[in-house]
This record gives structure tokens, C-alpha cells and sequence, in this order.
């Protein structure tokens, strides 16, 4: 595989993986950094950039979605938004540091566009957390070479 197909296969798999399509990055990563004959840090920051902008998304479906809260077909119920409003409200964007867990990461991702979290605040967090995740899986990757 060339190295632009590598890279531009990593970052998708990192985007989509962050999203609440179904996806997984890690294998990806960690092959690539056992397979592959790319550089370990273009991988991580490609990895870390990609994961962090799919959870950007969540943060725009977030803003976007509230307007439509009082909508039938709305995903969470009134009860279900207050629990979540009050939960983030008493972890606040310290709940971000968990955006990379498999089943929570996501949602922590929409509930933070839902309540207004400030995007600078949002991306570095979440940037924080995607990017020590994934230097665990190199870490591990590495000392499979």
C-alpha cells in the first residue's frame, strides 16, 4: 500500500470509528505500524487528527439535533436529556477524557454539542484523550516489531 493510501485509509477509519457509524481504528493502527513502513508519529498525529474530527461531527450533530428536541421522533427522551444535562453538568468537559471508550465515547461526544460545550474546549479534550489512546495501542503495536 502507498503511503498517501496508508495514511488517507487510517484517518478514515479514525473518523468514522469516532462517529456513531460502527467502526474500529485501532487494528488499523496497529498494523500498519507492525506491517507497514510508515513512520510512527505521522501515523499516531494522522490517527489522532482523524478520530478527533469524527468526534467534531458528533459535536455538530449535537447542536444541530437540539432544535429538535421537543420532536417525536426525537432519539432521547425528556427524562433521558435531563439525566444526561445533569450528568454532564456535574463531570462537565472532564467527561471528554472518556470520549475514546467503545459505547460512551460517542454519545459524551453529542451530549457535549447538545449542551453548548465551547468547541475549543471540546476539540482539545477530546484530542487529549483520542491521542493517548491510541499511543497505548502503538505502544503495544511496538513491541510486537
Amino acid at each position: 500500500m502507498s503511503d498517501f493510501g496508508a495514511y488517507f485509509s487510517l484517518f478514515m477509519a479514525a473518523f468514522l470509528a469516532a462517529t456513531l457509524i460502527p467502526a474500529q481504528s485501532e487494528a488499523g493502527l496497529a498494523a500498519l505500524i507492525i506491517f507497514g513502513e510508515q513512520a510512527f508519529v505521522p501515523l499516531l498525529i494522522v490517527a489522532s487528527i482523524g478520530n478527533t474530527l469524527g468526534s467534531v461531527t458528533n459535536w455538530f450533530v449535537g447542536r444541530w439535533v437540539d432544535r429538535f428536541r421537543d420532536r417525536a421522533w426525537f432519539p432521547a427522551s425528556p427524562a433521558q436529556l435531563e439525566r444526561a444535562t445533569i450528568w454532564y453538568q456535574k463531570y462537565g468537559r472532564w467527561s471528554l477524557l472518556l470520549s475514546w471508550v467503545p459505547f460512551i465515547g460517542d454519545p459524551i461526544t453529542v451530549v457535549a454539542g447538545v449542551l453548548r460545550e465551547p468547541l475549543a474546549t471540546f476539540v482539545v479534550f477530546v484530542f487529549v484523550a483520542k491521542t493517548a489512546r491510541y499511543m497505548v495501542v502503538a505502544a503495544i503495536a511496538m513491541n510486537w516489531v
